[in-house]
């Protein structure tokens, strides 16, 4: 059995790989079985966007890299990407191999655990067997197949019962080089009444790179806990970018999303949020822009049950020839009495030859519920563009300005500079 890609991929490849990672065996079967479903399955249907063409095998699964110091031998424009200039919290992937990581000893004298996922599972291999895959299923698609037999890198993130971490989390997930793949997996459990805030950006060096980025993070949000994740995506034009976020809250919990869809590559981005309890809530705030004649599908989801509150919001700025769609759906379960679901969405078109289409989607199986929506398509309005470049500002400058002041409320939000 083998996936056709520019170098084989078979089963002792992946085998050595993760004997060579010292991973547990049922890791292992995991890895070979999601081999298996990768060539089975079929790829996601996405609405008024073909995949036929995308590059989703041209690129080398596995490249070690050699170990950082400190972060201060980065290249200046990963350093600019710390929260606050902080590294307390801080790991770094670069193409396969996490070659950074460390935590405050205030954490880890705590309990936080915050590592990579490969150290993870050797010291902490029942907890992350109890998470590993239950958000993200391996088999819901061929790319969620293929991540599962080839992730490498990822960090994993536990916070104790009743710690609250006041400091930002931070890791920066880095393709250095042309025909790699980045497929960084993210497992963040958050316990009772606890809270954290997790930083990332995803980033590649050269502006026509060509490789691949399949990411995946799960994230189990515990009673009356909180966290708050800003995940920032700048990709070359050349990269395909997959990602598939899932958090599941239970009771008073509360999920909090800030995200920035930057890249200049074909993307796939699904956001999904599972409300499983009362009082739990998410808030998501999400940026898209992409650029050139790339394609870019973003699909929020939120599943919602009794008396849980929702209001995600998300503005796109097209420019060139590109294409985005954006499907939010907001899913209240049968049960789900006095749920509060609002969605927001917002495309500003800077060009005559950009599409932009913003489904807003409400699936409704309760009646004592509230739920709303609402979208919008257009340009920017040439009367404030006239106000601002009355006043000496130059159509580019306002231009920016403008698309700076739709976009005020998510980057007030975001810790990351990015």
């Amino acid at each position: 059995m083998s996936v056709e890609m520019d170098v084989q991929l078979d089963r002792q490849t992946i085998t050595r790989f993760s004997q060579d990672c010292g991973e547990p065996d049922w890791m292992r079967a995991l890895r070979l079985e999601s081999l298996e479903r990768a060539e089975a399955l079929p790829l996601p249907k996405l609405e008024k966007i073909s995949l036929k063409n995308w590059n989703f095998t041209r690129f080398t699964p596995f490249r070690a890299e050699a170990p950082l110091s400190s972060p201060e031998t980065l290249p200046q424009a990963l350093r600019d990407l710390f929260a606050a200039g902080e590294t307390r919290n801080l790991l770094v992937q670069q193409n396969s191999s996490v070659v950074f990581r460390q935590v405050a000893e205030d954490l880890a004298r705590q309990g936080v655990v915050f590592t990579d996922l490969a150290t993870a599972l050797r010291e902490h291999g029942d907890v992350v067997r109890r998470y590993f895959g239950q958000a993200v299923k391996p088999d819901e698609n061929k790319l969620t197949a293929l991540h599962a037999a080839l992730w490498s890198g990822g960090a994993f993130l536990y916070v104790p019962r009743g710690v609250d971490v006041s400091l930002p989390v931070q890791a920066v997930y880095w393709a250095a080089d042309a025909g790699v793949g980045l497929f960084p997996h993210v497992v963040i459990v958050a316990e009772a009444n606890s809270s954290v805030t997790y930083v990332e950006n995803v980033v590649s060096d050269e502006p026509e790179q060509q490789a691949v980025h399949m990411g995946v993070m799960e994230i189990f949000v515990g009673p009356g806990a909180r966290v708050r994740v800003a995940s920032v995506r700048h990709l070359a034009a050349g990269m395909t970018d997959v990602v598939y976020r899932r958090a599941v809250v239970a009771r008073d919990g509360r999920i909090e999303w800030i995200l920035g869809e930057m890249g200049s590559g074909n993307t796939i981005s699904e956001n999904a949020t599972v409300l499983q309890e009362d009082g739990a809530c998410a808030d998501t705030k999400l940026v898209t822009m992409p650029a050139a004649s790339r394609r870019r599908a973003s699909r929020p989801r939120w599943s919602m049950s009794a008396g849980t509150p929702s209001r995600p919001s998300w503005p796109s700025v097209m420019m060139d020839a590109a294409t985005a769609i954006l499907n939010g759906i907001t899913k209240i379960e049968k049960g789900a009495t006095k749920a509060n679901g609002e969605q927001a969405e917002s495309v500003l078109m800077l060009s005559d030859k950009a599409r932009g289409d913003a489904n807003p989607i409400l699936l409704i199986d309760e009646d004592d519920v509230k739920a709303g929506h609402a979208a919008s398509v257009g340009k920017l309005d040439e009367l404030q563009l006239y106000y601002l470049m009355s006043r000496g500002i130059s159509r580019e400058e306002a231009e920016r300005l403008l698309i700076h002041a739709s976009w005020r409320r998510w980057c007030r939000r975001s810790p990351s500079p990015a």
